[in-house]
């Protein structure tokens, strides 16, 4: 294995580089699957490798020995994030990611749009600088909540909270972050679970919208036979959590993009392009609970892999002329909301929350800087603007 160049950044690091897509482009060319001694783990950047791990039975989610970080364990941010579909595996966790996933393809994205639409405009018309923390992050996680059934001034506490929550996510989450993501934890069960209690109370009627998204979420759990209403509700805390930094990612892109000369006028077409192009979500992780091997390589038990999505993103042997952002390409090949048991099912109303946020920003005439920092984040690509 030939060591990385001292000049190159770790595949962390190029997260919040101006451009990391050069880095991504040799990896992809020259260590498509390789070892990486700075970061003691494989890292996984061609189209080939990303979605062969992805799809690997033996690649689990969080390590063997730690299914939920040892920071919020027993506390109730550790108890939500132990029944998150997203950060388990197994057969039970299977069966409720096909009871999310139902959920959210029922998901009412007209109202969604609408939603973020009006919180767009409510952001911006206070005139003065533009809020771009409030559209990227709280209009997002005001719409999920709004569609969960919270409202009157419910919905901006389950943003703040769900703000805190996510802290705890990343392995770098401080003893500060995890206290505070175990306080948001209760007042989110405390938002939600009245929500959840009246969607289990009565099935969703013809054009009734109040917590539709929770009514979605027990109507798909009756039809599966899931009897189990604690994971229910940790999932729709999730519902929040998997909307946050991803989507904040790709409404920072999408107007970084702009920014940069994108001018189509098809703000949709240019946000699910920028999805491929400059992933809000640059990589995942998984962790070997047996051995792996892919192109002759064995990751061992104990072993962990980096999953470069943005890299896989822009291999030109699944995506033609993959440096060129084209809103509009035809059958793109994406891995920004992962494949395999692991897929997030809410990338579509992620795209929708963005498209809305976007629009509402090109109609009143604002634009940012092409050439923004980002956020300190180990995978999420965040701008500053």
């Amino acid at each position: 294995m030939n060591a990385p160049s001292t000049v190159d950044p770790t595949p962390v690091e190029a997260v919040r580089l101006a451009d990391p897509y050069p880095f991504y482009a040799r990896l992809v060319a020259e260590r498509p699957f390789a070892f990486d001694e700075a970061l003691g783990a494989w890292v996984a950047a061609d189209a080939a490798a990303v979605r062969a791990v992805l799809g690997a039975g033996a690649l689990r989610v969080r390590p063997v020995a730690e299914p939920v970080p040892a920071g919020i364990a027993g506390t109730a941010a550790g108890e939500v994030f132990g029944e998150l579909v997203r950060m388990t595996d197994g057969a039970a966790a299977v069966r409720l990611k096909g009871v999310v996933a139902q959920a959210l393809a029922r998901a009412d994205l007209g109202r969604a749009a609408a939603l973020a639409a009006r919180f767009t405009g409510e952001a911006l018309a206070g005139g003065g600088e533009v809020p771009y923390g409030e559209l990227m992050f709280g209009v997002p996680a005001r719409v999920v909540a709004a569609l969960s059934g919270l409202a009157d001034g419910a919905d901006r506490a389950a943003a703040r909270a769900i703000a805190d929550f996510v802290r705890c996510i990343p392995a770098t989450a401080t003893p500060a972050d995890q206290r505070a993501a175990a306080g948001a934890a209760v007042r989110l069960r405390e938002l939600l679970g009245p929500s959840l209690a009246s969607a289990s109370a009565a099935p969703l009627g013809e054009g009734d919208t109040a917590n539709g998204l929770l009514r979605e979420l027990v109507a798909a759990a009756e039809r599966s036979g899931w009897a189990h209403p604690g994971p229910l509700l940790s999932n729709a805390i999730g519902f929040l959590s998997q909307t946050y930094d991803a989507t904040a990612g790709l409404i920072g892109n999408t107007l970084v993009a702009l920014a940069r000369g994108a001018g189509t006028p098809d703000t949709g077409a240019l946000v699910r392009e920028v999805v491929r192009h400059d992933a809000p979500v640059q990589n995942t992780r998984r962790f070997a609970a047996g051995a792996f091997t892919h192109a002759g390589s064995t990751v061992e038990p104990g072993q962990q892999v980096l999953v470069l999505l943005a890299a896989a993103n822009r291999d030109p042997a699944v995506n033609p002329d993959p440096h060129t952002l084209s809103p509009g390409r035809v059958n793109p090949t994406v891995f920004t909301f992962g494949a395999g048991a692991h897929r997030c099912p809410g990338g579509e109303l992620a795209a929708v929350l963005a498209t809305a946020v976007v629009d509402g920003v090109r109609r009143a005439g604002w634009s940012t800087t092409a050439t923004p920092a980002y956020r300190p984040l180990a995978n999420a690509r965040i701008p500053l603007l």
